[in-house]
């Protein structure tokens, strides 16, 4: 999922570890770094659940020092002696080395022990304070949801019965039920979260919806050779502020906040926030499938994809990936190539109608999205619509 700020959210869960002896640590080891890979290069949270780490699956001291020499081996030339640590330790710690601590913006420990918190303080002294800020501890769940989307999260049962008994321990019963207020309807200007129809039948049938269009023409003036671009996130709170002025159809002049990476977060909200993927949900079994087409026969296959779209999606992504490219051809200075801009975009542009998209989907959506970029001109050559 992603937290407020549109960032990749990794989650790890300590009680869906089996017993040490049933687990190959060597390739526990291999995953993280392979997961952790992934999306290090972009600002990412990461939301760790403590409750289930056992002695009976707690790894032992030798793996945890293999496995810290060996983050230490790749991503620091300097390694610190540690008598003792728990897993809980080494993943903060792991965190702190320059490779992952660099795009790290936040790191949520769930129902921490007071034994997390001590060692935590022991450890204090190896970690720098600015990245001691990035760590949160969370007592319960429902915490999250000031800091993330919470209903995107894969909770174990586990983790929300554990969770139940604090809240029940606390209280001496489980809290009541919290009645929410039926939603309000979306304002006439309206541009966040609600679907493309909307926007045009308020716009004068404009096809491009305003927000989509402001913050693309200022990032092609002001922004194309921006290093970074789309990499970074911005203030929370700016980002909310802006898309409140969008929703009561005020205007917005960006020149005001001094800040390139704004209307680059803009529109990446404004994308993940439409009801439906711009790709649609129809979509998501025939994207997925595209690793398994012949290399040679792949941009054909987008391009037949890319046919089956309703006309308004289809005229909105082919803007988006116009603009994409522009922003790939300067790949030189902003070092966002093709690739570099599916890892950020993919999960924007396209995901399942229930839950979340799985870590195996991830390659071919993004490999779909690097394709759309990369062979724009072909792909998107053969198809007019009305108005466009």
């Amino acid at each position: 999922g992603d937290d407020n700020s549109g960032r990749k959210v990794i989650t790890f869960s300590c009680c869906r570890m089996p017993p040490s002896h049933q687990l190959n640590h060597t390739r526990l080891l291999e995953y993280l770094k392979y997961t952790l890979d992934q999306y290090v290069e972009n600002d990412y949270t990461v939301v760790y659940f403590h409750y289930g780490l056992k002695s009976l699956n707690k790894p032992s001291l030798k793996w945890l020092q293999t496995a810290y020499r060996e983050f230490d081996r790749k991503y620091v030339s300097k390694i610190f002696v540690l008598p003792s640590v728990t897993f809980n330790s080494l993943l903060i710690i792991s965190f702190s080395f320059p490779r992952y601590k660099k795009n790290l913006k936040a790191l949520y420990v769930v129902h921490p022990t007071n034994f997390i918190k001590i060692l935590w303080n022991i450890f204090k002294p190896l970690i720098s304070h600015k990245f001691g800020k990035k760590i949160t501890y969370l007592n319960y769940l429902s915490d999250l949801r000031e800091h993330l989307k919470y209903d995107q999260l894969n909770i174990p049962q586990e983790v929300i019965r554990h969770d139940e008994n604090l809240r029940g321990k606390q209280k001496g019963k489980l809290p009541p039920v919290v009645k929410v207020p039926p939603p309000r309807p979306p304002l006439p200007t309206q541009q966040f979260g609600v679907s493309l129809q909307y926007i045009k039948d308020k716009n004068k049938g404009e096809l491009i919806p305003p927000v989509m269009k402001e913050s693309v023409s200022y990032l092609k003036s002001k922004g194309l050779q921006v290093e970074g671009l789309f990499r970074r996130s911005a203030s929370i709170q700016t980002i909310k502020d802006v898309q409140k002025l969008y929703n009561q159809g005020k205007s917005v002049n960006f020149d005001d906040y001094h800040d390139i990476h704004i209307p680059a977060v803009i529109l990446k909200t404004f994308l993940r926030e439409l009801p439906q993927p711009l790709l649609t949900f129809e979509c998501y079994d025939h994207i997925v499938g595209i690793t398994s087409v012949e290399s040679s026969l792949r941009v054909t296959r987008c391009k037949q994809i890319i046919q089956e779209l309703p006309e308004h999606n289809y005229v909105v992504l082919k803007y988006l990936i116009c603009f994409l490219h522009m922003v790939s051809q300067e790949s030189i200075y902003n070092r966002m190539t093709a690739s570099s801009l599916a890892c950020v975009f993919g999960l924007n542009l396209i995901w399942p109608s229930k839950g979340t998209a799985s870590l195996s989907a991830l390659v071919p959506l993004n490999l779909f999205t690097e394709l759309l970029i990369d062979f724009y001109t072909n792909i998107f050559n053969s198809r007019t619509v009305p108005g466009e």
